[in-house]
């Protein structure tokens, strides 16, 4: 007979609160990664080609992302696998982009191009976070 390790479940409420949280602090962390290699002066002006692109990325990608997570959530009894608040496939793409960004600063040297599309991808994570903690507030306010 094998050893059962019990397994970090937390309520529904937990994973509602989760989901955008990781989606606020990774975004916010691109984000500031990204300020740091866009440059000074002129550089700073791709902010706003970040912020174009990653608002359409989140719109139009995240966003429908984030519905089909929230879905999976409203799903869950109590006690259920903290890690189970983004599905495998959303795991294994975590790790998909972590390797490509590790792999985009190892074989260039960080600046504007990186800055824009780290800048762009954390708007549009942070921005699509918008949907989870509204329905986080939803479910608190009852």
């Amino acid at each position: 007979m094998g050893i059962s390790l019990p397994k970090p479940g937390v309520g529904r409420r937990v994973h509602l609160f989760l989901a955008p949280l990781i989606w606020t602090l990774v975004g916010l962390m691109l984000m500031f990664r990204g300020w740091g290699w866009l440059g000074r002066g002129n550089g700073r002006f791709l902010v706003i080609l970040a912020l174009g692109l990653g608002s359409l990325k989140g719109r139009y990608v995240l966003d429908r992302s984030a519905r089909r997570c929230l879905r999976r959530i409203a799903d869950f009894g109590d006690y259920t696998c903290v890690g189970a608040v983004y599905s495998w496939k959303s795991w294994l793409l975590v790790i998909v982009m972590m390797g490509f960004g590790m792999t985009m600063r190892t074989l260039t040297e960080p600046g504007p191009v990186l800055g824009t599309l780290y800048m762009a991808i954390g708007w549009g994570l942070f921005f699509s976070s918008r949907l989870g903690w509204r329905a986080w507030l939803d479910d608190i306010r009852g």
